[in-house]
């Protein structure tokens, strides 16, 4: 199959022969034949397999037959409906022309307005920045009847339920709706049996497995030489590194670091305003920055084929995390490796992740070195113990030989221990 086979309008099968999309990925085989019906679609896949396109080649075909419809994409993150957007935009030529609006956090609201007003039909955003329009009154959902959920699990994480709820409410009752997601917990079943008109379930691959092509090594380290090991990992990997650090602090901290050793390297985290976000992104992309430091905020959505090789710095917070960080390398079939630093605190977290990645693994305990010394302070023990037994009856003899002092009066004398030459008592000077 490819995609010229499908049953879409002619002005399409143009924008994807000139957008270079030759053969369809697994989930986009299985699941878009299913949403040209109209029918509702449950899709999981590894991340990095193309679902994106799964969702956007059915939207438009939609919106080129009913000149009145509308789409709304909804996603979890701002990078991620910049690059959902982006892909549309590529399909979306001149010769289809249908109206957008990328709706998110961190951009002018009247840039926003302005996209609007010029009667968009293909919404894309962020739950919060959707909301923000339905409150102003300058976003009418009353048309859509072709609604996306995408990366569902991420966005309950981040604990966007309420407000995806609130959208829900201005959309029609009579819509088709694409949920995609690239790890399946029972919150999202609970919300396709909720929102969804008897789907169908489209699944590529193992939900929790990572990429076959993806070469995973792990690297034993304390915390103190971590820094070190990175600048040697650097110089020894040619080509675009994203490093995934814990807080935004540190991801601060290093890229400050890196910078001073020579190495040309950007931070992406949350507090960085929408214009620095693209341009550090665009930067990465080009090549100007060959290292990025990235917390979680990064770890879905970016789609950036250049990307070689992935550092976790620091281990995840949730183990499902660990999946979608190394799934940034190893885009689109082409190979990839992913390096983790591994301290002694790490062990819980990484047991944790072995087990969501092969459920049969039994994580074998490795010898703790503190293990030892509780073996050596065992043994004093024991040793004490037939010690206390032996010398048990001499104990009356024991209390009077090592006797320090008895009272007599006011004075103290010591017994069994010798005096300092220059020693003297302190006498009580009388008032």
């Amino acid at each position: 199959m490819n995609f010229f086979d499908l049953n879409i309008e002619n002005k399409l099968k143009r924008s994807i022969e000139l957008a270079e999309f030759k053969t369809p990925t697994p989930i986009q085989k299985q699941s878009i034949p299913i949403s040209l019906k109209g029918k509702d679609v449950l899709g999981t896949a590894q991340t990095g397999t193309g679902k994106t396109l799964a969702f956007t080649i059915p939207m438009l075909n939609k919106l080129l037959k009913d000149k009145q419809a509308m789409a709304l994409i909804i996603c979890p993150t701002r990078e991620l409906a910049t690059q959902v957007m982006e892909t549309v935009l590529k399909l979306n030529i001149r010769e289809i022309g249908i109206g957008n609006a990328l709706l998110i956090g961190g951009e002018s609201m009247q840039k926003q307005l302005r996209q609007l007003n010029k009667r968009a039909r293909i919404i894309v955003g962020t739950p919060g920045r959707i909301n923000d329009h339905i409150e102003r009154k300058s976003l009418n959902l009353s048309k859509v009847n072709y609604l996306v959920l995408d990366e569902t699990d991420r966005m309950l994480d981040m604990g966007f339920t309420p407000q995806i709820e609130v959208i829900l409410k201005f959309i029609p009752k009579d819509h088709q709706t694409l949920l995609f997601s690239a790890t399946l917990p029972e919150n999202i079943l609970k919300i396709s049996q909720k929102y969804l008109n008897n789907p169908e379930r489209v699944s590529v691959g193992s939900l929790s497995t990572p990429i076959e092509k993806i070469k995973q090594e792990t690297f034993q380290i304390t915390a103190d030489k971590k820094y070190h090991e990175l600048i040697n990992q650097l110089v020894e990997r040619s080509g675009s590194i994203l490093v995934f650090v814990k807080t935004k602090h540190g991801a601060d901290k290093i890229v400050k670091r890196l910078k001073y050793d020579g190495h040309k390297a950007d931070a992406i985290h949350g507090n960085l305003r929408q214009s620095k976000r693209d341009r550090v992104i665009r930067g990465f992309r080009n090549g100007n920055s060959r290292i990025l430091i990235a917390t979680d905020v990064a770890a879905r959505g970016l789609d950036i084929p250049v990307i070689k090789h992935v550092i976790n710095y620091d281990l995840p917070q949730v183990p499902e995390d660990y999946i979608h960080r190394i799934g940034r390398t190893g885009r689109a079939g082409k190979d990839g490796s992913a390096l983790t630093f591994l301290t002694n605190n790490d062990r819980s977290m990484w047991r944790s992740i072995q087990k969501l990645i092969d459920p049969d693994l039994k994580v074998k305990e490795e010898a703790r070195p503190n293990n030892q010394k509780s073996k050596k302070f065992s043994k004093k023990n024991k040793f004490k113990k037939k010690f206390k037994n032996k010398f048990s009856n001499n104990k009356l003899s024991k209390k009077k030989k090592f006797k320090k002092f008895e009272n007599k009066g006011n004075k103290r004398k010591f017994k069994n221990r010798k005096r300092p030459k220059n020693f003297k008592f302190k006498k009580n000077k009388k008032k």
